[in-house]
């Protein structure tokens, strides 16, 4: 057996730590994580975590760079103190998007950030909603890939809502869809678009019927809502009935808010893998939280226990 369990937090969110370790039944650890005049990160941990195995939970939102950063030092803080191991836990895996060489001479930065996470000294990684599922093959220390769908369905059977569609944003969300669709024994559409510019897209065609049928669009990034806004509209154009949106990751960056709530959409929801802004909380009125913190602290406890993460899906 591994030593002790703790659970520290960095501080991109620490609302979702303290409801994981409330969940695990755990005090988070005690560290310092201040800043310098110039922006350096200090951290100091303010307990023994000799022997122990080590959670620290930090997903690498906005501030992108510096919550990275921070989850690298505490990652450094803790090998140095002998943890014996140190899960990264990152429900938000940043830089995710830029996963291939899709122009020429620019970086593979997801495998970088894998790279740059193993030689800081994480054991393990747990994370959620990879933007796709190969980002897992980047780190050469084993992860845990969960997924938000769990939540998600649970909430939308608890609306009994009749004549269920779900939606694929795109071709390549099917499978992802298609998961959710089963457990809800609702039909499939997807929509077919292409990138007329990086901001910009345009829906060519949707596959599948949407006309009278309440629709879900699954997806799992949020950013600045421009692709959302576009599908809602021709969605609504080809009839449907109600129009909302189950999103892992609520970036909500740029014009987000107001592209949401100028939408005829009716209900945005996301998790608490990164915290909502405080223009999100105070302009939006659409917008529904549903939180991953006894998903991932089940995770966590399995990691710990030596048991299946996979069958929390089955």
């Amino acid at each position: 057996m591994r030593g002790p369990l703790k659970v520290f937090s960095g501080t991109a969110n620490p609302e979702l730590s303290k409801k994981i370790a409330d969940y695990l039944n755990t005090p988070l650890g005690q560290a310092d994580i201040s800043r310098f005049p110039d922006g350096e990160i200090f951290v100091k941990i303010k307990e023994n975590v000799r022997g122990c195995d080590v959670y620290i939970i930090q997903p690498t939102c906005n501030s992108a760079n510096d919550n990275l950063m921070e989850l690298l030092i505490m990652i450094d803080a803790l090998k140095r103190a002998s943890a014996e191991r140190i899960t990264a836990v990152v429900p938000y895996y940043g830089y995710a998007r830029q996963d291939r060489k899709d122009q020429p001479r620019v970086s593979i930065t997801a495998k970088l950030v894998a790279n740059i996470l193993t030689a800081a000294g994480a054991s393990r990684i747990l994370g959620m909603d990879f933007h796709v599922d190969q980002i897992q093959g980047f780190f050469d220390i084993p992860v845990d890939h969960l997924y938000a769908a769990p939540v998600f369905v649970e909430y939308i059977k608890s609306l009994n809502m009749d004549n269920l569609t779900i939606v694929s944003p795109d071709t390549g969300g099917i499978k992802s869809a298609r998961g959710v669709a089963k457990q809800l024994n609702a039909s499939l559409a997807a929509i077919d678009k292409r990138r007329v510019t990086g901001k910009d897209i345009e829906v060519l065609n949707i596959m599948g019927e949407v006309k009278g049928r309440n629709l879900i669009i699954v997806d799992d990034i949020v950013s600045t809502a421009g692709s959302l806004a576009e599908a809602i509209k021709a969605l609504k154009e080809n009839g449907a009935l109600s129009i909302s949106a189950a999103i892992t990751h609520p970036v909500l960056a740029g014009p987000a808010i107001a592209r949401i709530e100028s939408s005829p959409i009716d209900e945005l929801i996301v998790t608490d893998t990164i915290p909502l802004s405080e223009e999100a909380k105070k302009s939006s009125s659409k917008i529904k939280v549903l939180s991953v913190s006894n998903l991932l602290g089940e995770a966590i406890k399995r990691i710990k226990n030596n048991e299946s993460v996979s069958s929390l899906f089955e």
